[in-house]
């Protein structure tokens, strides 16, 4: 299987956080962006499926491991079968819990095959313990924590020079453009009051904090933040959004009773 094993084995910590970074943005991308390619790779009627991450931040829906044991840990199995048996958001929260799973067991199958001590498991652990899980990201738990500890909603706030909105005759897109301040301290002090306000915001689609020189946009259906080229919107085509709505948001029109 092409992503099942990994073909340069990460040895150092940093270098076991870097493959486990990118076996999530892969995992990510499938229950996000990229869910309805995700949804219909999951028929029922076909064998039991496992959902895989790579390390070059791609994924893959496809059978086991067939070698006995496998050379990584493997992931959930069986993750079609439960697709029509429950609402669309209920499935994804599942497949994204037992994925949060699959990725610390492969991390830490790493530290213990090239013998991770004490301070290093630690070490690792803290590193990916500072990322929101993929069940946070899916669900938006990682929003409503960020939310809980700011007294300020991210998107209630006027006062940023950086914000704007486009306003539709009955509806309107929020988006953040890049900061270009005129001169070095203008620009310095810009960006503190923008990560200040802004810096816990993670985007609902790769769950990285926000930076002040990106472009992102909020969807106006769930209220989560963006980057731009996480959903494939250009500040040009934000300007002619009437309304957006982000790629799950979009695939909700499938959701069953």
């Amino acid at each position: 299987m092409e992503g099942g094993g990994a073909q340069n084995n990460p040895r150092t910590v940093e270098e076991v956080f870097r493959d486990f970074k990118g076996r999530r943005a892969g995992m990510i991308k499938a229950l996000t962006t990229d869910v309805e390619e995700f949804y219909q790779q999951c028929d029922p009627e076909k064998e039991n499926l496992c959902l895989y991450g790579f390390p070059s931040e791609q994924w893959e829906v496809n059978l086991p491991a067939e070698e006995v044991p496998p050379e990584l840990p493997e992931p959930a199995l069986g993750i079609n079968f439960a697709r029509d048996g429950m609402q669309d958001k209920d499935w994804l929260s599942l497949v994204a819990v037992h994925s949060d799973a699959w990725l610390l067991a492969v991390a830490f199958y790493f530290g213990a095959r090239f013998g991770f001590d004490k301070a290093d498991r630690k070490r690792l652990f803290n590193m990916i313990n500072e990322l929101p899980s993929l069940f946070e990201v899916v669900t938006g738990a990682a929003k409503k924590q960020v939310k809980e500890k700011s007294s300020v909603s991210n998107h209630s706030s006027n006062k940023s020079k950086s914000h704007s909105k486009v306003r539709g005759s009955e509806s309107h897109t929020k988006y953040s453009k890049p900061m270009q301040p005129k001169d070095e301290d203008e620009g310095m002090g810009m960006d503190e009051e923008e990560e200040d306000e802004h810096g816990d915001t993670l985007c609902g689609a790769c769950g990285e904090n926000y930076a002040s020189d990106e472009f992102w946009i909020c969807c106006d259906i769930c209220e989560k933040w963006f980057h731009g080229k996480c959903v494939k919107i250009t500040p040009a085509r934000a300007e002619h959004i009437k309304q957006y709505k982000c790629p799950s948001c979009s695939s909700n029109k499938r959701a069953r009773p």
